[in-house]
C-alpha cells in the first residue's frame, strides 16, 4: 500500500513554503510603505526596505526585482481595496437621505482608507508614481469620478451631464485639498479639519441642490 502519511507530507511542504513567502511578502510591502511614506519614493532605496523589513537586501531581491515591482505591487494591493471602499462609500442613495448624511458617510469611509494606509496617498498623488502604477491611478481616477457623479445625480437631479462632470471634478479637488491636511496631523486635530472638509463639501453642494429644488437639512 502507498504511504499516505509520506504523500501528505510532500504536499504538505508547498504549502508550508508559500505561506512563508507571503508572509515575506506581506513584511516587504508593510517595510515599503513606511519607507515610501517617510522619504517619498525617489529618495527610497531596496536597502532601506529590507533594512526597515529586519532582511537582508538578498533576501528582499528573492520576491523582488526593484523598487518599481515593489511600489507596483504595494499600489495594485491598495488600489483593489480603494475600489472596494469608494463602491460602498458611493453608492447611489435614496434622494430623501440629507446631503449631510450622504457627504459624511463617504468622507468618513474614505478618510478612514486612507488614514489607515497613507502610503497610498504618499504614492497615488506625489509626483513621481511609477509609470505603470500612473496608468492605473488615471482608470481609478475615472471610475471615482463617474461614482460621484451617480452619487450627486441624487441630489443635482435633472443636471446636465456637463455641469455634473463638473461638480465631480470640484468635489474631488476639495476632498483631495482637503485630505492632505486632514493626513498631515494626528488627533483631536485631526478630527477638526474632517469637520471642515465634511463643512466645505456640504457648503459648496447645498447650493447647487437646492437651486434644483431639493431641501436639503441645515447645516451642522
Amino acid at each position: 500500500m502507498p504511504d499516505t502519511s509520506q504523500n501528505e507530507q510532500k504536499s504538505e511542504q508547498p504549502r508550508r513554503r508559500q505561506a512563508r513567502g507571503e508572509r515575506r511578502i506581506a513584511q516587504l510591502l508593510s517595510a515599503a510603505a513606511s519607507v515610501f511614506c517617510s522619504t517619498g519614493y525617489t529618495a527610497a532605496s531596496t536597502n532601506a526596505i529590507a533594512r526597515e523589513a529586519g532582511v537582508s537586501p538578498g533576501t528582499l531581491y528573492q520576491f523582488f526585482p526593484n523598487k518599481e515591482a515593489i511600489a507596483i505591487e504595494l499600489g495594485d494591493r491598495l488600489m483593489h481595496e480603494m475600489r472596494d471602499t469608494y463602491g460602498e462609500a458611493l453608492a447611489p442613495v435614496d434622494p430623501a437621505t440629507p446631503l449631510e448624511e450622504a457627504v459624511g458617510a463617504a468622507v468618513d469611509r474614505f478618510i478612514d482608507f486612507n488614514c489607515a494606509h497613507p502610503v497610498f496617498f504618499a504614492l497615488m498623488h506625489g509626483p513621481d508614481v511609477p509609470g505603470r502604477m500612473a496608468e492605473e491611478h488615471d482608470a481609478l481616477h475615472a471610475t471615482l469620478l463617474s461614482r460621484i457623479e451617480g452619487l450627486l445625480s441624487s441630489y443635482l437631479t435633472d443636471a446636465p451631464p456637463a455641469e455634473l462632470n463638473r461638480t465631480a471634478h470640484m468635489v474631488l479637488g476639495i476632498y483631495k485639498a482637503g485630505l492632505e491636511l486632514v493626513l498631515a496631523h494626528e488627533g483631536a486635530e485631526r478630527e477638526a479639519f474632517v469637520a471642515e472638509l465634511k463643512n466645505a463639501l456640504i457648503r459648496y453642494l447645498r447650493p447647487l441642490a437646492e437651486a434644483r429644488g431639493l431641501t436639503t437639512t441645515p447645516a451642522p
